[in-house]
């Protein structure tokens, strides 16, 4: 029996999710590998794609099988106990410090195509950002659904309009042969570009929220991996055509580039629009992912009771405000810091590796039969991955290390304690 209100439907799922993977990337990330890879980028996404959908069918059946708001945390705890559980929760949290100040930090990026904005506006942007996402957090998770379904539906239309307008719904140009790519510059780009793919642990913590847990999870989750992956392959076809990519700078600013191209610059208002309500999706599910771990973890006496109070509306609202208020702080810190958006991102990359990793290590351990030779595939996949982040795994990696040390001593027996017959 579900502890939470199952309030989600298939396509609010599936609203959810794409929102989620879309989010922070969709008109950042494609220009980003296009200056890593050139043209060859485009063959780099539906690559991505296969590598992830293994990972993704491997949560989709975990989900499908142990819903639960604790998320990936509690499917590694089922898996290696309550220690590693404990471990992996924290491990996540620590996103909260250097993966959402970096996606805060584009959603006001993007409007900067219409007023020069100082530091300090650039930093009440991001602010009153997580305000709005604590008031939407309040409500049912269905309202999330709805409100980012119709951000799906803005981000699909976006770039729809941009292949009519383009000229490339006669057919997709600028995609090299395969004998022509270079396939040495696809690595460099894939580490890049699976930031675009983060988003399926936070969408675990959502499993008891469905209506029909075991049949619309999966589907929501895997149909939402691939409009996502079809949007990101789209969008970097775009980009790669019209040129707008390079250095950073150009990078950031691909889709208002393309926008005043092929439109004029009065619309880029729309270009900031849709760029700041993808990233508000994205942040916003993780947001309300955090919350439910947390309460999830409260709820069973892991964390203070205090924390598993829920609101009128059935929802976890003060775990939801103690996150965004940790975010906030962390955000102010990072300013204050000038902490750059590159490293933020290289820091979180590595804390969702190693989750992801753990995730199907636990898939090895609980799944049967076929589904279990897929959990080893997508482990051996997220292996390659974190191989392929090097050095900027060590900031995950050390917390991983300190929190299993801590729990270790914690766990550890006092001197002269008599051990129980």
């Amino acid at each position: 029996m579900s502890r939470l209100n199952q309030d989600l439907g298939l396509w609010q799922g599936v609203g959810l999710l794409s929102t989620s993977l879309l989010g922070t990337g969709i008109f950042i990330v494609p220009a980003t590998a296009a200056g890593i890879a050139g043209p060859s980028s485009l063959w780099a996404w539906p690559l991505l794609t296969l590598l992830v959908l293994p990972v993704a069918l491997t949560f989709a059946q975990l989900g499908r099988r142990f819903p639960h708001a604790g998320g990936a945390p509690s499917l590694v705890g089922r898996a290696f106990g309550a220690p590693m559980e404990q471990a992996v929760a924290f491990l996540f949290l620590s996103v909260i410090g250097v993966g959402l100040p970096a996606a805060l930090r584009m959603t006001s990026g993007f409007w900067h195509a219409l007023y020069p904005l100082s530091d300090v506006q650039e930093l009440a942007i991001q602010l009153g950002t997580l305000g709005l996402m604590l008031w939407l957090g309040q409500r049912p998770a269905r309202a999330s659904g709805r409100v980012q379904m119709v951000i799906a539906l803005m981000i699909l239309l976006t770039v729809a309009a941009i292949w009519w307008r383009g000229g490339l719904v006669s057919g997709p140009r600028g995609v090299p042969a395969p004998e022509v790519v270079d396939w040495g510059l696809i690595p460099p780009a894939l580490a890049v570009m699976f930031w675009c793919f983060v988003g399926l642990e936070a969408f675990t913590h959502l499993g008891e929220e469905f209506r029909r847990p075991e049949r619309d999870f999966p589907l929501a989750l895997l149909l939402g991996v691939l409009l996502a992956g079809l949007v990101y392959w789209a969008c970097a076809v775009a980009v790669v055509h019209f040129g707008v990519f390079g250095d950073e700078r150009a990078n950031g600013a691909s889709l208002p580039t393309l926008v005043a191209s092929l439109w004029g610059d009065g619309w880029l208002w729309l270009a900031a629009l849709v760029g700041y309500l993808a990233c508000f999706a994205s942040i916003n599910i993780y947001l309300q992912g955090f919350a439910r771990l947390i309460w999830s973890l409260a709820d069973e006496g892991k964390l203070p009771s205090a924390l598993a109070a829920r609101n009128g509306q059935g929802v976890p609202a003060t775990a939801l405000t103690w996150v965004v208020a940790a975010c906030a702080l962390a955000t102010l810190v990072a300013w204050w810091q000038a902490t750059s958006m590159a490293s933020l991102i290289r820091y979180a990359n590595g804390v969702f590796v190693l989750i992801y990793l753990l995730s199907m290590l636990s898939g090895v351990v609980l799944l049967r039969g076929g589904w279990r030779g897929m959990a080893l595939l997508a482990t051996l996949l997220c292996a390659l991955v974190l191989c392929m982040l090097g050095m900027d795994t060590v900031y995950a990696l050390s917390i991983l290390a300190i929190l299993m040390v801590l729990g270790w001593l914690r766990r550890a027996p006092a001197p002269g304690d008599v051990p129980p017959a």
